[in-house]
């Protein structure tokens, strides 16, 4: 049987340009809304820079957990699927509200905990949201044609694609949660909470990961 990566993954899927290219989109999308006259914009870089780093870190951290020799892992191509639904869901969101009615959603989280605000965030986000969770998914055929040769327990079970989007989900919420409480004007803005986002997911992403790595460990020594 045929091991080679398939010519996609040694070439489009690289562990070090697509990282680059998810933390290049995430800046520009929130540098883009942080111009569109919503309230806070001074911390508008800081936001930006912060944002980065957090994402780049989790990148970096997943390519830790789940190494690979040649072109990108399996976890790696369900985030970066994941990413850029969740980015494609989130410009057919502002076309559809505009960013001051997304403005207020920022406003409004910040008194709300975690359940609470993931239905508002379904409710004002819906496409960012089914974006992220079909781009995951997407990761089961695509991972079918670039690495034929995986093993069955990452490429096939379809409830294991579905537990990394939910922790991918959780992340969201909780970094919106928490980029949205923190501001240095003290004034929630939509660049923060959708920073917020972004960390979330991809930090969601390596926790899965650790989690269902470290239970595969621990059943091999058992």
């Amino acid at each position: 049987m045929n091991t080679h990566p398939h010519w996609l993954a040694r070439g489009v899927g690289s562990a070090a340009l697509t990282p680059a290219v998810m933390v290049l989109l995430a800046g520009l999308t929130l540098w883009s809304l942080g111009q569109s006259g919503a309230a806070g914009n001074k911390d508008l870089p800081t936001i930006v820079v912060l944002t980065l780093a957090a994402v780049a870190a989790g990148c970096a951290a997943l390519a830790w957990v789940r190494p690979q020799r040649v072109g990108l892992s399996p976890p790696q191509v369900m985030l970066s699927l994941g990413f850029g639904g969740m980015l494609l869901g989130l410009l057919y969101d502002v076309g559809q509200a505009g960013p001051a009615r997304l403005d207020s959603l920022c406003a409004q989280a910040t008194s709300l905990g975690f359940v609470d605000s993931l239905r508002l965030h379904f409710e004002f986000l819906p496409g960012m949201h089914a974006g992220m969770l079909a781009g995951g998914l997407l990761a089961i055929p695509g991972l079918r044609l670039l690495r034929p040769h995986c093993g069955r327990y990452l490429c096939s079970l379809f409830a294991q694609n579905l537990l990394c989007s939910g922790w991918m989900l959780i992340g969201m919420t909780a970094g919106a949660l928490w980029f949205s409480r923190w501001q240095l004007s003290g004034t929630s803005t939509l660049p923060g909470m959708l920073g917020g986002m972004f960390v979330g997911m991809t930090w969601g992403m390596v926790l899965s990961v650790a989690l269902y790595r470290g239970y595969f460990t621990l059943r091999n020594r058992v």
